[in-house]
């Protein structure tokens, strides 16, 4: 069984102590309940964007990103949960928000393992902190869209359900002169059937789902998150975490540990696909 250890939280809070404990979490997507039986929340109320910031572009880098742009790949489906099997390759997706510290130490303890991940962002996440797309994308990460404003997307109309897509989709191309490679539906595992096909109209051949759910949205402690993680992970798995919650930063060292000693690689969902 894997075991965080103390000196695991420390190595890795350091780089968000301060911020990890006692700053603003980022949304959670899945649908699930925690321990306590109440609905986990998808962001807190501070993070919802007002008028201004539903609108406001981002500050683009003073040079362009040679960013990687979406693929089609012609024999998987749709909706992408899995990746192929036998390659001993898994893909840690992570829904892009929250506290910018707290992403910073995470990509930085995924590249001390050379652990590659895939960044979903929001939109106003983006618009808050432009320069973190830079960040993912130096680091060697896929980046990719995920809406605007994580407000649930299945549940909207066809045009604000669009929007939602194609406003994250621009932030983007300002930002890395591409839309990202990837986009995952918010507050959802699996889009509905509309949001799939808006998510092509606006040039994403693929949606991302995923086969694991780490839960660290419900942050039932650094322990649990890693068994949720490593008790179904196996070639191919597609995982899903957050930025931006304490456990997931306190569970990642003793994950990729465990990943490593299982001999599975963590890469890129394009990777993992391609």
């Amino acid at each position: 069984m894997v075991r965080v250890t103390t000196s695991d939280r420390r190595s890795v809070l350091r780089a968000g102590a301060g911020l990890v404990a006692g700053g603003a979490f980022a949304a959670a997507c899945s649908p699930f309940t925690s321990p306590s039986g109440a609905v986990a929340p998808h962001a807190p109320a501070s993070a919802s964007p007002g008028p201004a910031s539903r609108t406001r572009a981002p500050r683009a880098p003073a040079r362009p990103l040679a960013a990687p742009v979406p693929r089609a790949f012609p024999r998987q489906p749709v909706q992408i949960s899995h990746g192929p099997s036998g390659r001993s390759r898994v893909a840690l997706t992570f829904h892009g928000q929250g506290e910018p510290a707290v992403a910073r130490a995470l990509l930085g303890e995924a590249e001390r393992h050379g652990a590659r991940v895939t960044v979903l962002a929001v939109g106003s996440w983006l618009d808050a902190h432009p320069d973190l797309a830079r960040r993912i994308l130096d680091g060697g990460h896929d980046l990719g869209n995920h809406t605007q404003r994580h407000l649930d997307i299945n549940a909207m109309p066809a045009a604000e359900a669009a929007a939602e897509i194609t406003g994250c989709a621009e932030r983007l191309r300002r930002l890395t002169g591409s839309i990202g490679t990837w986009f995952r539906p918010s507050r959802a595992t699996r889009a509905s059937p509309l949001v799939a096909t808006l998510a092509r109209r606006a040039g994403y051949p693929h949606v991302l789902s995923y086969d694991v759910d780490s839960l660290d949205f419900t942050s039932p402690g650094a322990a649990a998150v890693a068994r949720n993680i490593l008790g179904g992970i196996r070639d191919g798995s597609v995982v899903s975490l957050h930025f931006g919650y304490a456990d997931t930063v306190a569970a990642l060292p003793a994950v990729l540990d465990e990943l490593d000693r299982r001999g599975l690689r963590a890469v890129t969902t394009t990777e993992l696909i391609g």
